[in-house]
Parts: structure tokens; C-alpha cells; sequence
């Protein structure tokens, strides 16, 4: 199959351009390079440009033909999309009307969805199942339960299948070294604290130590990226086999807290680095983690690594990588 990759040349969407190669799938990729590096897909068929230039996408569903389409074409960070919504509303959304728009006019019916667990805000049981309310507390959050609405509606109006992949928290780094994560670009955890752990920063923030959780500090969910990766290839191929648009939560079904992180970093990289304890930020909840049965039931789908090796994958990238992509 042919496949439109969209935000390819990013963190995620460069590991599972990786995935589908190596399952047999023909990929092209559309990437703005603003979050993304060219490096990451090297020789890969690539047109530069965003899903909301309606012109350059016609052109390039013309010529490449795709078949399907795995979109990660998206801003996602919560903070900023507070600050800028337009632009969050602007891509987001609007660049995925324009999207879905193109995939009809040339009849490639089946998209994966990069989605979110943001959707859910801060929940009402644990662990977080696939009918768990909707609450989202950002734009950024707000944007991808609108996504996954359209799909719902583009289903029944038009035929186009989709499955909405909802990840929990996405870390580490390709095995072999070869792909990981920008941390210019992230504020996430488990970047910043392999920021602390090779000396780009003096010490690690913690916010909150007095949450209910079993040493004071929040509770997440991390799942490896080639995880990830793989479970993207799984829900393309079961579009195309079952026809049926579904939705599943991504995560490893296990919760650690900040201090686990930290702990278990500073034990694989043999660095005691420094760490600050803050008060709490606000919206953050206790704690966040999934239930992946319906993934594993359906889907044949169970993440295959844990926190060590997330935690030795991102050490052995970032130790090697420290500006990503820019120094190759």
C-alpha cells in the first residue's frame, strides 16, 4: 500500500515512516520541516509544505497516488496553544478538513489519526478506557477531540474510515540510535531530564511532592516510540482489512512517578544530577495511565518495552545527539 505520511520528518511520525518501510508499504511525506528534520526520512519521497495549502496537497495526491494517509500534521504543545489558539485551530482543524477534503476528491478512504490522551483532561478513574469523558483542559487537547469529531462525521457522510490513536506519553529513541527527539522542542519529562543527565542544564524541576501517589510526586504513563510506531502500522493494515473506523488508547498500562524517572536516570546514566522540588502546577492531575485492552484485544497490539529501555534509548540519543539532527 501507499502511504501519505504527514508530519513524517517528525519525532513520531520519522519512527513510524520507519515501521511502515520495513512492513512492506510504499510511503511518501509531507512535512513543513518546521518541527520536523529532512535527516530523519533521508532518501524517502518528501514534498515540503503544510496540510493547509489546498493547492499543494491536490498536486501531490495527483502524483503520488496515495492510498491511505497517517496524519501527524500538528502542533502539540498544551502551554503554547493557550497562548496562540488560532494558529492550534488553524492546522489542527482546519488543515484537517483540508486534508480529508483532498483523500475523497481521490478516493484514498482510510486515515490513522494521531490523536491524544489530552482529550480526556484530567480523569475521572484510573486506569483511562477508550469511553472515558471527554474533558479536554487546552486548545491543543480541544483540537484533537475536534479531530477525532470530523472523522466521526466524514464515516457516516462519506465512507472514509479512520482510527484514532490516542497516545499517552511518547519517549525514548530508535534502538540502533539512529531517530530520536528534538529537545529544543519538547517540554516533556523525560527529554528535560537527559538535559540535566549530560550537563546541557544545571538541574531537573519537579512540581508537586504532596500529590496521593506512593512518593509524593505524579504518576505517567510512558510508552517507547517504536511502540508507538508499530501500533500505527497495526491499525492501518486492520482499516484496510476491517473497514471500520475505531478509536484506541497507546500506552503501556503501567504508571511511574517523576521521582521513578528521575531515580531510574540517574542509575542507567551514572549521573547524580540536581533536582529542584516545586509546588504543584496548576492542572496537572495526580495521575494518568491506560487501559490498553482494547489495543491488545483488537488490535494484537502490546507495547513490548518499559521504562529501562525507554530511559537507556533516550541517554544513548540524546548523549550522542545534543542538537538532534543539526550537527549531521
Amino acid at each position: 500500500m501507499k502511504v501519505l505520511v504527514t508530519g513524517g520528518a517528525g519525532y513520531i511520525g520519522s519512527h513510524t515512516v520507519r515501521a511502515l518501510l520495513d512492513s512492506g508499504h510504499a510511503v511518501v511525506v509531507l512535512d513543513t520541516l518546521e518541527l520536523g528534520s529532512k535527516q530523519a526520512i533521508k532518501d524517502i519521497a518528501f514534498w515540503q509544505g503544510s496540510i493547509t495549502d489546498e493547492a499543494l496537497l491536490e498536486r501531490l495526491f495527483e502524483q503520488e497516488k496515495p492510498e491511505a494517509v497517517v496524519n501527524f500534521a500538528a502542533y502539540k504543545a498544551p502551554g503554547e496553544s493557550m497562548q496562540e489558539p488560532t494558529k492550534y485551530f488553524r492546522t489542527n482543524v482546519g488543515g484537517l478538513v483540508t486534508l480529508l477534503d483532498t483523500m475523497m476528491r481521490h478516493d484514498a478512504r482510510a486515515m490513522v489519526f494521531s490523536s491524544s490522551c489530552s482529550i480526556f483532561g484530567t480523569p475521572k478513574q484510573l486506569p483511562v478506557s477508550e469511553d472515558a469523558p471527554k474533558g479536554p483542559e487546552s486548545v491543543y487537547g480541544e483540537t484533537k477531540l475536534m479531530g477525532e469529531t470530523l472523522l466521526k462525521w466524514y464515516d457516516v457522510t462519506a465512507g472514509l474510515r479512520s482510527s484514532a490513536l490516542r497516545y499517552f506519553n511518547a519517549s525514548g529513541a530508535a534502538l540502533d540510535n539512529s531517530l530520536g527527539e528534538n529537545w529544543d522542542r519538547t517540554q516533556n519529562l523525560i527529554p528535560l531530564v537527559m538535559k540535566a543527565v549530560v550537563g546541557v542544564r544545571d538541574s531537573i524541576s519537579v512540581f508537586g511532592t504532596d500529590y496521593p501517589t506512593r512518593d509524593g510526586t505524579a504518576i505517567r504513563d510512558y510508552i517507547h516510540v517504536v511502540d508507538l510506531a508499530d501500533a500505527h502500522v497495526k491499525a492501518l493494515e486492520q482499516l484496510v482489512r476491517e473497514d471500520r473506523s475505531t478509536a484506541y488508547n497507546l500506552g503501556t498500562g503501567t504508571g511511574y512517578t517523576v521521582q521513578e524517572v528521575i531515580t531510574e536516570s540517574k542509575r542507567i546514566s551514572g549521573v547524580d544530577f540536581n533536582v529542584k522540588y516545586e509546588a504543584r502546577r496548576p492542572g496537572d492531575p495526580a495521575a494518568v495511565w491506560a487501559d490498553c485492552s482494547k489495543a491488545e484485544r483488537e488490535l494484537g497490539w502490546k507495547a513490548k518495552y518499559g521504562l529501562q529501555t525507554i530511559l537507556e534509548t533516550a541517554w544513548r540519543w540524546h548523549s550522542t545527539h545534543p542538537t538532534g539532527f543539526k550537527e549531521e
